[in-house]
């Protein structure tokens, strides 16, 4: 309303003289029909003439320089001679006051004396041109740009260079754009001569073609643009005559992308040099131009073309193409042509009345699409209720008044220009008809209007006139016909309505003669409009009824359309959508509800939104979208607005081209084929592929290629003969470089074959027939100078002409599949290649019939590879022959891994399975080799082991201490003492030294213990120099490449006194959680074995082991010739040593021998060193029979032989001596093959809860029984109560160790023999009643009987540093005679008792 305000303050003038000329034209008609030329149409009326007014000249736009002068020419015609004035950047100039503008007589702007600076420039930008008639109105030109030249700058200047005498030569000199037109050259200071061979480019450079000796010399340019002239830098051109050899081809100069306007002229540079001197010829998107024959098109020197008068045809790609004979190139730019706007239709004269609606059209064209903009007496129109822009580019005004008369201009603008058209409104008093017109110019309810009216009667007003149905936006009207004709059948409507407050009023008009009604639409909600209805007959409008003031209802309480939708795409996977608040929204907005959909489909989807912008992420890419937002308040959902589309972004291909394939042409040259990604992962429109290609040998050197995106295949050549090269294939798009296809190979032919006739005959072919499958193989043709590119098998019942496959020219065999069983096939072979198939080879096979076999194994999988990761993982990759060469799976196989170690050697496999072609084996042993196998299975199927892999596991840190720490005296040294043990149980690497810790403090800080290092395996080391009579502590740390283990437990020694014999020391049992001291208390002071004793007592304890040594010899020989069966004896002749006990099961006859476990895991065995005696001893024995028997060994002890030692001190049942009696049967004794080493190892036999069979390997007995019978029966008894019941007895067999000391059995708590029913599979008797509690002591040494054994049977490791161990089962199934047993044992008995009442003596 302000707008329409304004332009009626703007208008008031020239609406006065129009009111008065029209009160003229009533008063005195025929004067004015005389000034309009225009016949009366009604005596009291007259029509008046669209009034000529338009412009003759109108400024252009304009290149000047400062301080010269310019004019803008601009001239208007009119009847009066309209008023010029002008407008500069749209503000007007006042020319009276100003010395440097003046108006010239026609019209035309003269600037003098252009003024032009860096910081001042009043004279640049654009003008227009102004015509007002004060009658009639004002009209305004086109708008033209005053350029004013800056000051000249070179941005790049000629440089010296020399060229060849008929080659080409061009010389730079590019300033400002503006200033191109003033730049001219110089030769040796003397302005230059251009002409056919010299030419200079729109940019300015110099181009000499077909140099000659007069074109050397000094050459500068020199701008010239109204100031002082510019002179570039002074170079030379030399002139060389001419060498007569061959120089490369290249580009001087290239064109570049350039948009010109319909009608300049253009010139797209190219020059060229090179000998032989190049000719150069264009081509046009890909079609010759002939320059010879044509008009426009010239070849300017050096090969630059030229096109005169441009036209929107010339658009396009053009390609600059040089040869010279022996190599060509090219270069490309683009023509862009763009067109200033034009006027398809213009706008026309329209004849109107007041109420009325009407239109002007215009319709433009131009490139860019121009945009268009209305001008009413040279003010802007701006858009509002009744001024609205329809169809883009029309203007209709609603409800016209006096004031909207005028002159009304379309102009329309893009980059290149702009242009305008007018035409006059002119309105009529309601009494004057309007002449007729096209009726392009009214809109629909003005149309009868046209006929002209004639004299007579008129009609009163109508009565009655109500709003029978009001609503939000529309009312209908209805009243009753006129007084002066009731019948009213030829009478028309006119219904006007305006808003209240508003004087511009519309009108409805009735649609047929009758009619008394109408409904107006469009109304506003709560808004009051004024009505008033007045009928015409043939003679014209009657009068007017009284006016309706009615009010239209609320809007109901939903929102309206949001205003302003707008859409744009944020991202390749992301839309931003923005709106505003609805305006006829009633009531507080809630919230906004954004649909949107995928164009071509038709699932819609929405969101909640609160504010008035919301971005979607996640849309597919390059995809176009529809949106559209409903507003919602508290009553429900509003008007939808209309839909807006928009893209996504483009991006990068997310997916390969498709169906990559490679064609052998030649020795040098191979075809490559593809196809576009799927559409889905294109991304964006494809503008190039990338091919990458390698020799298959040389993984590093990679050449690239580029090509078009509507190209899909390419011939790749200058390949070496006979070389297998690697091809791949990347989609282009402008953002970047899709993934690429995976690389696929081809070997180039070792000689160019001919490929001028059909392959011959395949030299063999042979057929295999199966049940559902015939395998087909063949040998080439015997001609191999014939290219071959690949092979034809067809097949058939009866005929080879029911299917054919074709494959590839390296391929030796086939096998045809899903071929029906018990049937006749007739196979051919040919051989083919560009020029079609070669002679056929037949065969025929028939299959074989259909049973029900195992399925065919697969091919087990190869290249099994084992790469060491860490200290317990190693990654198993392999490859599968039955997948395709790339290797991808795609069907539901599946791969079986299993592993194992060979330590020990009957460990089981473990298995995994996994999906891909590698699987990550954890949890394994450091250190420790395993071997590695791999099948595949497929349903049914399955393949066989494949070849093993091996790997050793990385070391680690050692996770257990040495074991089996001993501390002895040095023999004849009471200060040194002679540390043992045995390597840790966990090593987990090579064992690279040991680090002994001891100290007389056991609870010091571990950094104040003295220190002794030790290098490598050894295991035995000498400490000096220590104080007599003294506790010492010991611990030991091993260590391996990877670090250091754990500490052992600490072992307490006490060297001997200076007056102790050198060879006895004492040594404490290890100081762990479970160390208790002894109840006996026959210890000496210092913990020495044995008390000091007179000689008297040690012979006879001498002699009384003596005794009971022969008693269990002769028992020994008793039992052993007393077997009963063959088998028994020939077990008794191939053994050597026995250890064994006995356990009576109540009063049972038949006692059986008990099995005897050797735990795999707890089986310990060393290399021993050989001793100088060549029959090396072990016993169990811990009672030398004399000081001479002891043969001096390396000191090798276990912690158990201390638990074992003391079982001998107060720790038996009742009588030590009866536990004899209370053996089964004999163990039989292990052999121990023995080497260099020292007798480091221990062996160690748990019985298991696992049932063993039978069948396992066992040894026999021997003659001898070892008198060990009680110390062996103590022992376990000990250990057994010592382990509450729960574990099984451990039975040890231990190296000697030659300590002159020896423990004297002590007597015994009182306790009768028990059978122990918590473990029925321990085969020896509890020595010790369940509720008398035991203390197990471990001492430091054991003596060793000096005789002759055999030796024990073990399994001896390979190398100190991997523990080995094997699970062994012993089953004797000896039968004895339990009565011969019983008194036999009764008198052992005795004997036993007598040696206990003199050693308590």
């Amino acid at each position: 309303m302000a707008a329409e305000r304004g332009a009626r303050r703007l208008l008031s003038t020239s609406s006065f003289w129009l009111y008065c000329l029209l009160l003229l034209g009533r008063r005195a008609p025929g004067a004015a029909a005389a000034r309009s030329g225009s016949t009366p149409q009604s005596p009291g009326a007259s029509i008046r003439t669209f009034t000529p007014f338009y412009f003759l000249v109108e400024p252009v736009d304009t290149l000047s320089v400062r301080g010269s002068s310019v004019i803008l020419n601009c001239s208007a015609y009119s009847e009066p001679s309209p008023k010029i004035e002008w407008k500069k950047d749209g503000t007007f100039l006042n020319l009276v006051s100003d010395d440097r503008r003046q108006l010239l007589p026609d019209g035309s702007l003269f600037i003098s004396n252009v003024v032009h600076s860096k910081h001042n420039k009043p004279d640049e930008g654009y003008y227009q041109c102004v015509a007002t008639v004060e009658s009639l109105g004002t009209i305004i030109s086109r708008t033209a740009k005053l350029i004013v030249a800056g000051l000249p700058r070179f941005t790049s200047q000629p440089e010296p260079s020399s060229i060849y005498a008929g080659n080409n030569a061009i010389l730079n000199c590019e300033v400002n754009a503006d200033l191109v037109p003033f730049v001219r050259w110089e030769q040796n200071r003397q302005p230059l001569l251009l002409d056919d061979r010299v030419i200079k480019l729109p940019s300015g450079m110099l181009v000499i073609s077909n140099a000659t000796e007069g074109d050397g010399g000094l050459y500068r340019c020199v701008v010239e643009s109204g100031g002082p002239p510019k002179y570039s830098d002074e170079v030379e051109l030399k002139v060389l005559p001419d060498p007569e050899v061959t120089s490369d081809l290249v580009f001087l100069k290239q064109p570049s992308p350039l948009v010109r306007v319909i009608g300049q002229d253009v010139v797209l540079p190219c020059v060229a040099s090179g000998l032989p001197t190049p000719t150069i010829k264009w081509m046009k998107n890909e079609e010759a131009l002939d320059t010879e024959s044509s008009e426009r098109l010239v070849l300017l020197a050096g090969g630059s073309l030229e096109i005169s008068d441009v036209t929107e045809d010339d658009a396009g790609t053009y390609f600059c193409i040089a040869d010279n004979g022996n190599e060509t190139i090219e270069a490309q730019a683009e023509l862009t042509v763009q067109a200033q706007p034009e006027f398809l239709k213009q706008p026309t004269n329209i004849y109107a009345h007041e109420s009325m609606d009407i239109v002007f059209e215009c319709e433009v064209t131009g490139k860019p699409t121009p945009t268009v903009k209305w001008v009413k007496n040279g003010d802007m129109v701006i858009p509002s209720d009744y001024f609205k822009i329809v169809k883009e580019h029309n203007l209709q005004v609603l409800g016209l008044v006096k004031s909207d008369e005028g002159f009304y201009q379309c102009i329309a603008e893009n980059d290149v220009g702009n242009a305008q058209a007018g035409a006059q409104l002119i309105i009529l008093e309601h009494d004057v008809a309007i002449p007729t017109l096209p009726p392009t110019s009214l809109t629909s309810a003005t149309t009868d209007h046209l006929a002209p009216a004639t004299t007579g009667p008129l009609p009163s007003a109508p009565r009655d006139v109500v709003a029978s149905l009001v609503s939000t936006r529309f009312i209908k009207l209805t009243w009753r016909t006129p007084a002066s004709d009731p019948h009213g059948d030829n009478l028309t409507y006119s219904v006007f309505y305006t808003k209240e407050g508003i004087a511009r009023e519309r009108v409805e008009n009735t649609s047929h003669p009758g009619e008394m009604q109408v409904t107006i639409q469009n109304l506003m909600p709560a808004t009051v409009y004024i009505f008033r209805v007045m009928a015409q007959n043939k003679h014209g409008s009657g009068e007017s009824s009284a006016p309706l003031r009615v009010e239209t209802q609320p809007e109901v309480q939903l929102p309206g359309p949001a205003p302003n939708l707008r859409a744009y795409a944020a991202s390749p996977t992301s839309i931003t959508v923005t709106w505003e608040t609805p305006v006829s929204g009633n009531g507080e907005i809630q919230n906004y509800k954004l649909y949107y959909m995928e164009k071509g489909t038709d699932k819609e989807q929405d969101v909640d939104v609160s504010s008035h912008s919301y971005t979607i992420n996640g849309l597919k890419k390059y995809t176009e979208y529809s949106f559209r937002v409903v507003a919602y308040n508290k009553h429900g959902p509003g008007v939808s607005t209309p839909d807006v589309a928009v893209r996504t972004l483009s991006d990068v291909p997310s997916a390969a081209p498709q169906n990559l394939s490679l064609e052998v042409r030649n020795s040098k040259s191979i075809m490559i084929h593809w196809q576009p990604p799927a559409p889905a992962t294109q991304n964006g429109q494809i503008t190039g592929y990338k091919i990458r290609y390698r020799k298959a040998s040389r993984k590093s050197d990679v050449t690239e290629t580029l090509v078009s995106g509507t190209q899909l295949s390419q011939l790749i050549e200058g390949l070496d003969r006979g070389t297998e090269y690697n091809f791949r294939v990347a989609a282009l798009t402008i953002n970047g470089t899709g993934p690429a296809t995976d690389w696929l190979s081809a070997e180039t032919f070792e000689s160019d074959l001919d490929e001028t006739r059909v392959p011959e005959v395949p030299s063999s072919l042979h057929v295999r027939p199966l049940v559902t499958s015939i395998v087909v193989s063949w040998t080439p043709p015997e001609n191999q100078n014939i290219v071959v590119r690949g092979y034809a098998i067809g097949y058939g019942i009866g005929s080879p002409h029911a299917q054919t496959i074709k494959v590839d020219y390296k391929q030796r065999y086939y096998t045809i599949e899903n071929l029906d069983p018990s049937s006749h096939y007739v196979i051919t072979l040919k051989a083919f290649n560009n020029v079609g198939e070669g002679i056929p080879l037949y065969e025929s096979a028939v299959t074989r019939p259909h049973t029900v076999p195992d399925p065919t194994p697969m091919m087990p999988p190869v290249g099994v590879q084992a790469s060491i990761l860490s200290h317990d993982t190693i990654r198993i990759t392999w490859a599968d022959n039955s997948l395709p060469k790339h290797q991808k799976i795609t069907d539901s196989r599946y791969y079986t891994v299993r592993w194992k170690t060979n330590i020990p050697a009957n460990t089981k496999y473990k298995n995994a399975n996994a999906t891909t072609l590698s699987y990550l084996v954890t949890g394994l042993k450091p250190n420790t080799l395993y071997e590695f196998s791999v099948m595949v299975t497929k349903g049914r199927r399955s393949s066989t082991w494949s070849m093993t892999a091996h790997g050793t596991t990385f070391e680690l840190v050692p996770t257990s201490p040495p074991k089996d720490v001993t501390v002895v005296s040095k023999e004849g040294k009471p200060k040194t003492i002679i540390v043992n043990w045995q390597p840790p149980s966990e090593a987990n690497g090579k064992i690279t030294g040991y680090i002994i810790y001891y100290s007389t403090d056991v609870n010091a800080e571990i950094h104040d213990w003295v220190i002794e290092p030790v290098v490598g395996n050894r295991l035995t080391h000498q400490i000096q120099e220590l104080t007599l009579d003294t506790p010492y502590y010991f611990k030991i740390q091993a260590r391996n490449s990877k670090g250091m283990g754990p500490m052992s437990e600490a072992v307490q020694f006490r060297t001997p006194k200076a007056s102790g014999s050198g060879g006895k020391g004492s040594r404490l049992p290890d100081l762990g959680s479970d160390y208790k001291p002894p109840m006996s208390g026959s210890n000496s002071p210092h913990g020495s074995p044995t008390s000091p004793l007179d000689s008297n007592m040690l012979l006879v304890i001498i002699v009384s082991v003596g005794v009971i040594t022969i008693v269990v010899v002769v028992i020994i020989a008793v039992f052993c010739t007393r077997r009963t069966t063959s088998h028994q004896k020939k077990k008794r002749a191939a053994c050597k040593s026995v250890n064994g006990s006995h356990k009576y099961k109540g009063n049972s006859k038949d006692v059986k021998p008990p099995d005897l476990w050797i735990h795999h895991e707890r089986l310990e065995l060393k290399p021993i060193d050989k001793s100088p005696d060549p029959n090396p001893i072990m016993t169990d024995t811990p009672i030398p029979r004399n000081s001479q028997d002891i043969t001096p060994v390396d000191n090798s002890m276990d912690s158990n032989i201390h638990q074992r030692r003391n079982s001998y001190r107060g720790h038996e049942s009742e009588d030590s001596m009866s536990t004899l009696a209370g053996r089964r049967g004999m163990r039989p004794k292990m052999m121990m093959p023995f080497d260099s080493q020292p007798p480091q190892q221990s062996v160690r036999n748990t019985p298991s809860t696992d049932t063993m069979p039978a069948s396992s390997s066992q040894t026999c007995c021997t003659d001898h029984q070892d008198p060990e019978g009680a110390t062996s029966s103590s022992y376990l008894a000990s250990s057994q109560e010592e382990d509450s019941g729960q574990s099984l007895p451990t039975a040890h067999v231990r190296p000697s160790h030659p300590l002159k000391s020896f423990a004297v059995p002590a007597v015994p708590p009182p306790g009768p023999p028990a059978y122990d029913p918590a473990l029925p599979s321990t085969p020896l008797l509890s020595q010790q009643a369940l509720n008398h509690h035991i203390h197990s002591v471990k001492t430091a040494s054991i003596g060793t009987l000096g005789r002759s054994r055999p030796p024990m049977p073990v399994v001896v490791p390979s190398a100190p540093e991997v523990q080995e161990t094997t699970r062994m089962l012993e089953d004797s199934e000896s039968s004895y005679e339990p009565d011969e047993l019983t008194k036999e044992m009764a008198h052992l008995e005795g004997l036993m008792k007598d040696l206990n009442a003199i050693t308590t003596a």
